[in-house]
């Protein structure tokens, strides 16, 4: 390492044993000698390593040239995170990075005991580290001490403005020392975050250690465009295809999130969730267990965006894309973390692709444009990835030869290579079969137009299913299933698929007749079908398939059934009506002269009926009045009292009024 000289010495032990041998840009500018003491302004892009850096500026101000920190007692220092996981990360890395300092960091955030995290604050610690929601509500209760503070940092204070965080942080910063040093890290110095700067540091220095150039230089990134349909069967194939140690796949609503974890686990991979609706407990959960192995995937919103490390994250799948560059960039640092490579990979419905071709210009980024990985692709990848097993080139050991000799004098290589296979293809996830999206994307209207054409045929409203192009020498076979039955291409496509071994591309048009239903196959595909049904012809539970001469005629089948016969009106429709005629005893409705004068409505009675008066008397009123209006023409006022037959007032008891009691 280069810059011992300037590291504290507890520090730079710490380091040592950490195996850092070179530090990152952001790293070593907090080691200039001529920002010591100085108020910060920090621009560092995600992964560059925040948290050593910011942990080596506070040490000029707590160790104050001392090996050991001081007696713990009211907190030297104060650190405040966006989220409780990016609060509980900062509090490991200080841990050992303060650790031959004697340092003691305290950790507060919502969703823990606040009675247990004032018991840790009143038996003293050096640093303090919290959300501003919890540290705020320790100010007020006055379970937090902040007179003897000397450094307070923002980690992410751009995401803490985002999440409306700005009247705690304002709380928490007035009630902290005048002559304290603050430093501020944020991604992006955007005007909020410039206008609290000035509030709140004195003439503070701006430190910029993000590159355009070699922003997530690290980060292979992929923009994979597929239907929208076939989102989550193109995250299930991406994930089969890189098997990484850990990945995490973003999605922007927690539904979502337990929608894609629910398939996921039913597909047999390892997958914890992560979002706002889980418990702290659960949240802390799923992290332990990503880094302990027990899990390999996580499915996430944006709450895991921002400083979360995970240790051999080399997966970012964006399920669903972000809503602007910064959530692109913070979703996307998770992998690529210092100095280590990383795969990004953007899911890219058909009708997102210009938005996505923005939202990567703004972010200052180039992605790869692909399909996702197909059967054949991932099959391929599994291979590749078997022969290269590491247990394969290890050499024997003494006590694996005896073994090693006895199987292969009892079952030979071949057989033990076989074995070898099955075990390591046992318990993975079958790919999923995803339609193909041509590279060349022509008017945003002709994709949109293919794709309401494949939704929803309007070919003489028939119940068919055409493939385009069609099949020059194509082979018909008719199924023993019809419109009486229920038929429907939605059900009779993938069964075709899954009986007969054949793909959709094999497939051409789909005619439901009344009792049967004529496919199109190509020949080598019609003949595996009729193979598969045997001398029965069965293929699917009591479904038969035969051979078809050729394609059925126009009227067998049609939507509603052929046109019945002596019957002129609309095809497939009803008879007319046979009951009692509506107009004249012909049925037929009297033709009128339009010229003539327009007929008059009928009137409910004569003008001079006294029914048609809008104020109908009462005949039970005997025509006075049932009040004498006062001289403002209003109704007075009900009395509280009536006078008794003696004179004397009655008071009229009110009702007692309902109660929650």
């Amino acid at each position: 390492m280069t810059e011992k000289n300037t590291i504290a010495a507890p520090l730079a032990l710490a380091l040592s044993a950490r195996g850092y041998d070179t530090l990152t840009p952001v790293q070593e500018a907090m080691l200039d000698p001529a920002l010591e003491g100085e108020d910060l302004l920090v621009s560092a892009q995600t992964g560059s390593g925040k948290t050593v850096a910011f942990g080596l500026a506070m040490a000029q101000t707590l160790l104050s040239g001392e090996e050991k920190l001081p007696q713990a007692g009211p907190p030297l220092a104060l650190i405040i995170a966006p989220t409780r996981e990016l609060a509980q990360q900062v509090q490991r890395e200080l841990q050992w990075l303060y650790k031959e300092a004697g340092g003691r960091i305290a950790c507060c955030v919502g969703g823990m005991d606040p009675r247990e995290e004032r018991r840790v604050l009143e038996r003293g610690t050096h640093v303090v580290v919290g959300t501003p929601g919890r540290l705020s509500d320790h100010l007020r209760r006055g379970g937090l001490d902040l007179d003897l503070i000397r450094a307070v940092v923002l980690d992410e204070a751009d995401e803490m403005l985002d999440m409306g965080f700005r009247e705690e942080l304002e709380h928490i910063l007035s009630e902290a020392p005048l002559d304290r040093r603050t430093l501020m890290f944020s991604a992006t110095v955007s005007k909020p975050i410039a206008r609290l700067a000035e509030n709140f540091q004195n003439d503070a220095v701006r430190v910029n250690t993000v590159s355009r150039e070699d922003q997530h230089a690290d980060i292979e990134y992929q923009a994979l465009t597929v239907q929208p349909s076939d989102i989550e069967s193109a995250v299930i194939n991406v994930l089969r295809f890189h098997d990484a140690q850990n990945a995490i796949v973003f999605v922007s609503r927690r539904d979502a999130v337990n929608r894609l974890t629910s398939r996921l686990n039913n597909r047999g991979f390892s997958v914890v969730a992560l979002s706002g609706e889980y418990t702290q407990k659960e949240r802390t959960n799923a992290i332990q267990a990503m880094r302990d192995g027990r899990a390999r995937v996580c499915v996430a919103t944006d709450v895991a965006a921002r400083g979360l490390d995970l240790p051999g994250l080399d997966l970012v799948v964006h399920a669903e894309l972000p809503r602007n560059k910064e959530g692109l960039l913070h979703r996307s640092g998770r992998t690529g973390r210092a100095g280590r490579k990383g795969v990004c990979a953007l899911i890219v419905p058909v009708r997102s692709r210009r938005r996505t071709e923005r939202l990567l210009q703004d972010a200052g980024v180039e992605a790869v444009w692909a399909n996702p990985p197909s059967v054949a692709d991932i099959e391929a990848q599994d291979d590749a990835r078997l022969l290269n097993h590491e247990t394969l080139s290890d050499p024997i050991r003494d006590g694996e030869r005896p073994l090693a000799t006895a199987l292969l004098a009892k079952y030979g290589a071949d057989q033990i290579a076989a074995a070898f296979i099955r075990v390591q293809r046992e318990g993975r996830s079958a790919p999923e079969d995803i339609r193909e999206v041509d590279d060349d994307f022509g008017a945003r209207d002709d994709r949109r137009s293919r794709h309401r054409e494949d939704r929803f045929p309007r070919e003489d409203k028939r119940r068919s299913r055409k493939q385009e192009p069609d099949f020059a020498d194509g082979a018909w076979i008719t199924l023993s299933v019809g419109r009486k039955t229920n038929a429907d291409p939605k059900w009779i496509l993938p069964m075709l698929c899954k009986a007969g071994g054949i793909t959709r591309d094999q497939i051409g048009n789909i005619r439901i007749g009344a009792t049967l239903t004529h496919v199109e196959l190509k020949p080598d595909a019609a003949d595996t079908i009729i193979t598969k049904g045997g001398p029965e012809g069965r293929i699917d539970k009591s479904l038969t398939v035969n051979r078809a001469s050729g394609p059925p005629a126009e009227d067998e089948y049609h939507s509603k059934g052929p046109r019945k016969p002596g019957f002129k009106g609309k095809q497939g429709g009803k008879p007319p009506f046979k009951g009692k005629p509506r107009f004249a005893k012909d049925g037929d409705r009297p033709a009128r002269n339009r010229d003539e004068e327009p007929r008059k409505k009928k009137a409910r009675w004569a003008d001079d009926d006294p029914r048609k008066a809008k104020n109908k008397p009462n005949p039970k009123d005997k025509g006075k009045p049932k009040w004498a209006p006062d001289k403002a023409g209003k109704k007075p006022r009900k009395p509280r009292h009536t006078e008794a037959a003696s004179g004397t007032a009655r008071i009229v008891k009110k009702k007692p009024r309902k109660t929650d009691g």
